[in-house]
């Protein structure tokens, strides 16, 4: 077993068993005193932790993170709630009808005072030039639609990677459009926000592509997903991320993937994404103008492959803290 390179300090103290669930009694009533006293840790915006990042590490730095330490860390530090990744930290996703999975779920996170805000899920099958699999997929996002909202999610994230299948990009970005459009009009009937991204290593990875895809699929609950990383790449790496930021509008944005950047692929993969502070991106002008521009969702702090997860959800905490206003 590799431990964070950075171990916080909870996690020194060596909890058995016993003490960790005895101490979560006293955690979670002084979470809730504190925030009734407060009305919250930010009222502009809620702070989340994205599995994501720590499912990145396990995979690519061989890294093991238990996943109660995961979320004690989240709950000691403030955070609200954690966006869900498929298959981490064990298996996939329950279906929306299994009840008793998606009960045993909530209340592992309720537990410790956090919220799960969104799951992850892939749209490859949303831009499939074969309208039956584009169908079939359709059905399967109603159903992961079902299962956020049974989860108490407010928001579903969607990244549209895969191949082009013989179209063109032009005929591909219309197909995923309207599948989008649909996915707004599901999104919406179950109260959720539906969000996406694209990143450099997909087929749309350009910040036409991004406003295309959004400007055609027309949905008021199908919005985007703001990562300062990829608009960066996206606005020629120039450390101004927000400049494509007010572009897309304010309004326009579904929730947060907090993290800084150097405006480079890291390993030839994606964005390479850096603690908050540690990049040339200006994250202090993107989030003066999503304050100004009234944003109020949530925040995930995002730390995908970034060596020591916990360091970069404490220092995304603490920015967001600072910009709050």
């Amino acid at each position: 077993m590799n431990p964070p390179a950075r171990t916080p300090t909870f996690v020194q103290d060596r909890f058995s068993r016993r003490q960790l669930f005895q101490s979560l009694a006293a955690l979670a009533a002084g979470t809730a005193g504190a925030r009734a006293g407060s009305g919250g840790p930010n009222l502009r915006w809620r702070a989340a932790v994205g599995l994501n990042g720590f499912e990145s590490g396990t995979a690519k730095y061989k890294k093991t993170y238990p996943i109660w330490e995961v979320l004690h860390f989240a709950a000691e530090h403030g955070f609200e709630g954690i966006e869900l990744v498929q298959n981490w930290p064990m298996g996939p996703y329950p279906a929306a009808d299994e009840t008793a999975r998606i009960r045993a779920l909530r209340r592992l996170y309720a537990g410790f005072g956090l919220r799960i805000f969104s799951i992850q899920l892939g749209a490859d099958g949303a831009f499939d030039p074969d309208a039956a699999a584009r169908r079939r997929w359709l059905e399967q996002f109603r159903d992961r639609a079902r299962l956020a909202r049974r989860l108490g999610c407010e928001c579903v994230g969607l990244w549209p990677y895969g191949g082009l299948h013989g179209q063109s990009v032009d005929q591909a970005l219309d197909v995923l459009a309207r599948s989008f459009h649909e996915v707004g009009r599901i999104a919406a009937d179950l109260g959720l926000i539906a969000a996406f991204e694209i990143e450099p290593p997909f087929v749309f990875n350009t910040a036409d592509h991004l406003l295309r895809i959004h400007r055609q699929a027309d949905h008021p609950a199908l919005k985007v997903i703001y990562d300062p990383s990829h608009f960066d790449l996206m606005n020629g790496s120039t450390g101004r991320p927000h400049e494509l930021l007010q572009r897309v509008g304010v309004t326009n944005i579904g929730y947060l993937h907090l993290t800084d950047t150097d405006g480079t692929l890291r390993d030839g993969g994606t964005s390479k994404h850096l603690p908050c502070g540690e990049g040339h991106a200006n994250l202090p002008e993107s989030l003066r103008l999503l304050r100004e521009g009234g944003f109020r969702g949530w925040a995930m702090i995002d730390s995908w492959e970034i060596p020591d997860p916990y360091d970069a959800c404490a220092k995304g905490k603490a920015m967001l803290d600072a910009a709050a206003g």
